[in-house]
């Protein structure tokens, strides 16, 4: 059984060279918050063309991730630095199947749909030149989520896993690997019935069994 350390929101809409305007900044909030299709409520998807949207609608990461990144930079990793909205301790957040579903506190239900890819956008929030190859190169990159099943989210809420698809591809494999065997098995698994893939997960995955 995991933990829900921190639940985060945007703080402040930031300016961005790249994509115009950020909401990157994420803040761990005092209260429940409930969330919905789109994500927490209070919070913004400010670049909908490349994060966000139901299938993005919750990014979680791990403390045991951020603790290895803490140790590697030097520097304190709180909640909410790298734009994630759960911050997690005690569950597989990289080891987690593509398709696995959550149970979080009393009602919600999130399903894991794709790793986050590191963009230049997560490059200037961490002011670290090469930062996207370097967070790449570790192998931890946090899940999205779609939401299953609303309900109110907080700190020290209770994560349990209640479904794990058989293929056994997992986010940190996927995101580090693409390898085509996996890429035939979540399709497989897709025309089963037993996950819905993400349209961008779809063509990766397509792209990867046209190279294999």
């Amino acid at each position: 059984m995991g933990e829900v350390l921190a639940v985060c929101t945007v703080h402040a809409l930031l300016p961005d060279r790249g994509i115009g305007v950020t909401a990157i900044d994420k803040r761990a909030a005092d209260r429940p918050l409930r969330v919905r299709a789109l994500g927490l409520h209070g919070d913004v998807q400010a670049d909908r063309q490349h994060h966000g949207g139901e299938d993005q609608a919750v990014y979680a990461y791990a403390q045991e991730d951020a603790d290895w990144f803490a140790a590697d930079l030097g520097r304190d990793v709180p909640p909410g630095l790298f734009g994630e909205n759960l911050r997690t301790s005690g569950v597989q957040v990289t080891d987690a199947v593509i398709g696995e579903r959550w149970r979080v506190g009393a009602k919600a239900v999130l399903e894991a749909t794709s790793p986050r890819q590191p963009c230049g956008t997560f490059e200037r929030r961490m002011r670290v030149r090469g930062w996207a190859q370097r967070f790449a190169a570790h192998g931890a990159p946090g899940a999205y989520f779609r939401v299953v099943r609303t309900g109110d989210l907080q700190a020290g809420d209770e994560v349990e896993v209640v479904d794990r698809p058989a293929h056994g591809v997992t986010i940190g494999r996927w995101f580090s690997h693409r390898a085509p065997d996996d890429a035939q098995a979540l399709l497989d698994a897709e025309a089963a019935g037993a996950v819905r893939l993400q349209p961008d997960l779809r063509r990766h995955v397509e792209a990867a069994l046209a190279r294999g």
